[in-house]
């Protein structure tokens, strides 16, 4: 529909509840301004001709598409709130069943609004009435269903596990949190009951693939795929005078600087063998890495019997967002699907560890356990970041994190504060090396 519809203009209503009918329809958007998403009792009625408030307007197309379609499942809409509150998808939510309520509505209709349509709770800009909160004390806001960290680097970690405590489930974008703290936040999922989704493309992938739990028993190696990054075939004597500029130049995906660079080295991908290891409990020689140049495979699974299942889709990050915030539903998606007849041949190769050692250094601190994933990780980072400003070269950032796994002790069974320390101390070991050889 390319018309912009009044409710209040003649019968323009009606379209609207045409519209809530269309088997087309996937997404509502609101923003009404913060004092659009109000109830007051009373104020609209089920008839009315259209009903007041943007809330009781929203009910009764819902409750439309409800009868429309028998009240299907898969007929639920999801609902981005816009307003500048905090929690403002949940608000519109309870709005919506307060007015259900007034009308004394089915409660077959009421269960199905609750359950088959995804209200989003959003926060849209910085422009918002109040002080900026720490990323911890957001993830442990009251209200919403799931929480979505994507915080860059151990930053995150906090956040994840306030999100637990809290009782939302966790929506991870954020590898940090299992590979700094992994068993921190395996143990404090396990004690609060929470959903823990992942969102990295990879891992999703692998998710999408273990949904049989039967077949998942069976599990007995998992296959992460890697794009190979921009320097793909150089050797690592090649990669000595490259610039920040040329390891930018991601061959698929548009992504941060950082997690960027990390894909350059490897890294990245050694940061996803540890993950993959803490989300699906297996030892680092179940997890390989393969160099997949298409991005078309996201990661693949191995059975028992030698079965190998594989999640297939365009290099975008929307879907795997998406079906993190509808699991177990899948929502349809507005984008072009993968083409198999254009996509082009998918090939694998063995990643050059000698050319990419961060990798094998990744592979080597899960091995070790303890607190060498986060000096591993405080180290790349700082490193990653000293690149980024041209004051080391490419192949420093490995030597880098070496030289600090070999200058800070490991700590075994580390609680929080360990990690942290053990995060300071690699970041100031970095810094130590680099002033030595100036």
């Amino acid at each position: 529909m390319s018309d912009c519809v009044c409710p209040y203009v003649g019968n323009k209503w009606d379209e609207v509840l045409a519209l809530a009918r269309s088997e087309e329809l996937e997404t509502v958007v609101s923003n009404t301004t913060e004092a659009g998403i109000a109830y007051t009792q009373g104020d609209s009625e089920f008839d009315q001709v259209p009903p007041n408030s943007f809330p009781a307007k929203l009910t009764r197309v819902l409750f439309e598409r409800y009868k429309a379609f028998n009240g299907a499942a898969d007929k639920g809409l999801v609902i981005l709130s816009c307003e500048l509150i905090d929690n403002n998808g949940k608000e519109l939510q309870k709005c919506c069943n307060n007015y259900a309520k007034d009308w004394d509505l089915e409660p077959a209709f009421i269960d199905w609004m609750n359950t088959a349509n995804t209200f989003c709770s959003t926060l849209v800009d910085r422009i918002v009435p109040g002080r900026i909160r720490d990323p911890k004390e957001l993830a442990a806001l009251d209200g919403p269903d799931v929480v979505l960290n994507s915080v860059v680097g151990i930053a995150g970690l906090g956040a994840s596990l306030c999100a637990i405590e809290s009782g939302h489930d966790l929506a991870l974008a954020n590898k940090e949190s299992l590979v700094t703290g992994g068993h921190l936040v395996t143990q404090a999922v396990a004690k609060h009951g929470v959903k823990l989704l992942p969102v990295d493309s990879e891992h999703s992938a692998i998710f999408q693939c273990l949904q049989d739990k039967e077949s998942a028993k069976s599990l007995t190696k998992i296959l992460l795929t890697a794009s190979g990054g921009p320097f793909f075939g150089r050797s690592f004597r090649d990669l000595e005078g490259v610039t920040p500029a040329d390891a930018l130049k991601h061959p698929n995906w548009s992504m941060g600087a950082k997690i960027t660079i990390d894909s350059a080295t490897l890294m990245n991908k050694g940061l996803e063998v540890i993950e993959a290891m803490r989300l699906y409990r297996l030892p680092v020689e179940q997890v390989d890495v393969v160099i997949h140049r298409q991005s078309i495979v996201h990661s693949l699974v191995e059975y028992r019997d030698g079965a190998m299942i594989a999640q297939l889709g365009t290099p975008d990050m929307k879907l795997p967002i998406r079906y993190a915030f509808t699991w177990p539903h899948r929502a349809p998606s507005p984008d072009t699907p993968l083409d198999l007849l254009t996509c082009g041949d998918l090939t694998f190769r063995a990643p050059d560890l000698d050319a990419f050692p961060c990798l094998r250094i990744a592979r080597q601190c899960a091995k070790a356990g303890g607190t060498a994933c986060a000096i591993m990780n405080g180290a790349n980072e700082a490193a990653v970041a000293l690149f980024l400003q041209e004051r080391v070269g490419f192949n420093d950032i490995p030597r880098l994190v070496e030289s600090a796994l070999s200058r800070v002790e490991v700590k075994y069974a580390p609680d929080l504060p360990d990690i942290l320390e053990a995060d300071r101390q690699a970041r100031a070991a970095v810094l130590q090396t680099v002033g030595d050889m100036v």
